[in-house]
């Protein structure tokens, strides 16, 4: 995906919102109803009422930048239709854009590195 990399900060509105909605108009909703600042370089995912497509919107440093994606087949795994805003991890963002069940990801697990006895 082009777009935001590393550890960034993903928001998930678990209510769909009407898709005629443009960048500007997604903006809006983030202020509006997520009570977030959309130039905060933070990542907003929305669905629509088809669970086949998904919208995000994130500011890059130079202007608001739309994501746009329709499955082929399938639909994306979604949380439960509730009003609200939900957090994902960038790796739980990738696997939501690829069709799969985001739920299932986790982050790496830490390893302790290993004391030598002297």
């Amino acid at each position: 995906m082009i777009g935001p990399t590393g550890a960034v900060k993903v928001m998930v509105a678990t209510k769909p919102v009407d898709f005629r909605k443009g960048a500007e108009g997604l903006a809006a909703l983030v202020r509006e109803t997520m009570g977030a600042d959309p130039f905060s370089g933070a990542v907003y995912v929305f669905r629509a009422k088809r669970t086949d497509r998904i919208k995000l919107i994130f500011w890059d440093g130079t202007g608001v930048c739309l994501y746009a994606k329709r499955l082929e087949d399938g639909e994306f795994r979604w949380p439960k239709v509730q009003d609200g805003v939900m957090r994902l991890t960038a790796a739980q963002l990738s696997a939501l854009l690829e069709g799969l069940d985001w739920r299932r990801v986790h982050e790496a697990r830490r390893t302790r590195v290993p004391v030598q006895a002297s």
